[in-house]
């Protein structure tokens, strides 16, 4: 999005005022159309078309295709605005806690963050094999739950030695949407006992690798 000073340049005599103005009604409707493609998505619409989307937020098909060039940065948009919801359901967890203190409320977490990206990562299995943009969202995603991991349990995955890196790749396998999609979607799992598998996997990973190190890949 331009500011106000990009804006003024491209508009000539326009005033700062009415430059102001116009980014503040833009991002207005920007912000309406990726709220109205977040809701749709939560509420089970997994594929919305740009009708219903523009029906959704109140505006006209053309201002969305104005407002977004295409579906790609339109995906991105609505990423940004997923990551910001986890991020406000995001509480930092400290690493000097005991290891089961820290493997429970880790595992708590995940499965609250993981219900919130469910809709739209359901939405986006159907799309992402052909869209860029999904499949970037969705490496994002994982490098930022690898940090986590990494920073929680680095006594452990230091305890693993040789096989840290295979160890950091079993526990994102179990504490990402795909592990999740597997025990909530395909196995039929309550939120409460997906989130006990998750810690009883996890568990098992971190006690493992510290009373035998596995063997690092390849």
């Amino acid at each position: 999005m331009a500011d106000a000073h990009t804006a003024l340049a491209a508009g000539g005599n326009s005033t700062p005022g009415r430059v102001d103005g116009r980014t503040a009604r833009a991002e207005r409707t920007r912000r309406a159309i990726v709220e109205a493609h977040y809701a749709l998505i939560s509420e089970g619409d997994l594929k919305p078309t740009g009708e219903r989307i523009a029906e959704r937020a109140g505006v006209s098909l053309r201002a969305l295709w104005t407002n977004f060039k295409d579906l790609e940065t339109l995906f991105a948009a609505t990423d940004a605005l997923l990551v910001s919801r986890q991020e406000s359901a995001w509480t930092e967890i400290s690493p000097t806690l005991p290891f089961t203190t820290r493997v429970d409320e880790f595992c708590r977490q995940r499965a609250r963050l993981l219900e919130i990206v469910a809709p739209l990562a359901r939405a986006a299995t159907i799309k992402q094999p052909f869209s860029a943009q999904l499949q970037d969202n969705r490496k994002r995603h994982i490098a930022r739950v690898r940090t986590e991991l990494e920073a929680l349990f680095a006594h452990e995955l230091a305890a693993a030695g040789p096989g840290r890196t295979q160890l950091l790749d079993a526990l994102s396998i179990s504490t990402t949407w795909a592990g999740w999609s597997l025990l909530r979607d395909e196995l039929g799992l309550s939120t409460d006992e997906a989130r006990a598998t998750m810690s009883r996997t996890v568990t098992a990973l971190l006690v493992t690798a510290m009373a035998a190190p596995v063997h690092s890949r390849g």
